[in-house]
């Protein structure tokens, strides 16, 4: 992959964890998990808008808005007693905050793979937030229609 198509605030989140040894990389995943962005007030009350990422170990669910400027923001939740599943959510979130849709459709699907947490996390939640990067993905085309 190139980081052509890496967006910087993603290229950084990479960077972070592969500049750190493999157990600062799990302190780093958490702290991640601490910074998962709450719901805004008027989602808060509609889980009905949510979808449930299956692939995810943890209950985890996402929502997607694509705005009038194609703008993309992603919502998730995760229980707090799962901070693996809570800190992939949080890279999301956070890596994907203000990028188009193009920009979040361009995002290399392994891109979960390239942070340096293979060694550190079981595959099955390696492939969840791979599930998580491609559900948003999904979402993104259904509300825009393509």
């Amino acid at each position: 992959m190139t980081n052509a198509t890496l967006p910087a605030s993603l290229q950084e989140i990479k960077e972070e964890f592969l500049a750190l040894e493999l157990r600062d990389r799990l302190q780093l995943l958490l702290e991640f998990s601490n910074e998962l962005p709450e719901l805004p007030e008027r989602y808060r009350d509609h889980p009905d808008l949510f979808e449930r990422v299956v692939e995810c170990q943890s209950p985890v669910f996402i929502f997607v808005e694509v705005d009038e400027d194609e703008v993309v923001h992603l919502y998730a939740t995760a229980p707090k007693e799962s901070p693996t599943t809570r800190g992939f959510a949080s890279i999301l979130a956070q890596g994907l905050a203000g990028l188009t849709a193009d920009e979040v459709l361009a995002v290399p699907d392994d891109y979960p793979q390239e942070l340096g947490l293979t060694e550190a996390v079981s595959p099955l939640r390696v492939r969840g937030m791979t599930a998580l990067l491609g559900r948003t993905k999904h979402q993104v085309r259904l509300k825009r229609g393509t």
